[in-house]
């Protein structure tokens, strides 16, 4: 099997990856810089370098492929225009599914995010609830799903659409402050505590990706990957802290104070292009619900997380202070 993974040089992307190569697969992985390249070659995936927007490099990139899987995206960077969230989550989509279908490519996954569905009013969420995007990065994910499906009509190349809930495990930075702060007894609760919050290991996900792209049921189909269990923030909250050998934190403090902050950061910084040392959506995190349902994934796909979540919270806590990350 040949494949290719953009974002490579990425969390995701570059366990992806890796995981393909424990595989015996044929890897290349898409980077934007000669420097990410010698860390791939050294784990045995061939790099190939350009970015999103070069549409010339996807098809150099997807050259003699079977199964293309794009993780590669803009998250939620400051200063970050819309046209640019626009020429990458959206318009790159539609070059990569274009120029896969040229190259002969036999199916494309991808990677969304639960994020298009907002915050779940009726937990938990499957594939067919609302579209409810909150901020420029889920509305772009949004459109780079719908140019994924009409590029994949027009084309006749199969592409599957992943939507991951929250991913964590070794060597992921986005949840790090959430257990950094826990393990250092430095972490203050907004609101209640008691929204849903739904974690994917990052190792059961990419087994996800891999049968996206390969099992025949999936083919022009979209799937929520998720971990196999579902916990409030508080839960979650209290188990990162037995896996650290701490106290849970008790201090909890309302919303709208630090909702109010976040704005008033936002607004100073943007036409300065720093990163506000508080967001809004920040705050989002303790009030926005998710929860979801991955029994179509399990059904179609065979999907079955094996990752526990106490080993998953264990694993990545050994590696953060194994890294000198806490």
């Amino acid at each position: 099997m040949r494949v290719l993974v953009t974002g490579a040089g990425g969390f995701t992307g570059g366990h992806l990856a890796r995981h393909f190569v424990r595989r015996g697969y044929e890897v290349r992985g898409l980077v934007r810089h000669e420097s990410q390249a010698d860390e791939l070659q050294a784990a045995g995936v061939a790099a190939a370098i350009g970015t999103l927007e070069d549409r010339a490099a996807l098809a150099r990139a997807v050259k003699d492929t079977d199964v293309v899987y794009h993780i590669a995206a803009i998250y939620r960077h400051a200063g970050v225009s819309t046209s640019k969230y626009h020429a990458v989550n959206v318009v790159a989509v539609k070059d990569l599914v274009e120029v896969s279908a040229a190259a002969g490519v036999k199916r494309l996954v991808h990677c969304s995010t639960v994020g298009v569905h907002g915050d779940i009013q009726h937990p938990p969420a499957n594939e067919e609830a609302p579209l409810n995007p909150g901020d420029m990065y889920q509305r772009t994910k949004v459109e780079g799903e719908q140019v994924a499906r009409h590029a994949a009509a027009r084309t006749g190349l199969p592409v599957t659409i992943a939507r991951p809930s929250g991913i964590y495990g070794p060597g992921d930075r986005r949840l790090l402050k959430l257990f950094k702060g826990v393990a250092r007894r430095r972490f203050v609760v907004l609101g209640s505590g008691d929204i849903f919050y739904h974690l994917t290991y990052i190792d059961d996900l990419v087994e996800g990706f891999r049968l996206c792209g390969e099992m025949a049921a999936a083919a022009n189909q979209t799937y929520i990957l998720a971990g196999g269990e579902v916990t409030t923030l508080n839960e979650l909250i209290a188990r990162i802290a037995e896996q650290a050998h701490v106290e849970p934190p008790s201090l909890k403090l309302p919303v709208w104070p630090v909702w109010l902050a976040g704005a008033l950061c936002e607004a100073l910084c943007k036409p300065f292009r720093i990163e506000p040392p508080l967001y809004r959506r920040r705050v989002d995190f303790f009030t926005k619900s998710r929860a979801f349902d991955i029994a179509k994934a399990r059904a179609e796909l065979g999907y079955a997380p094996t990752i526990g979540l106490n080993e998953g919270i264990r694993r990545t806590l050994d590696w953060y202070r194994a890294h000198g990350w806490l």
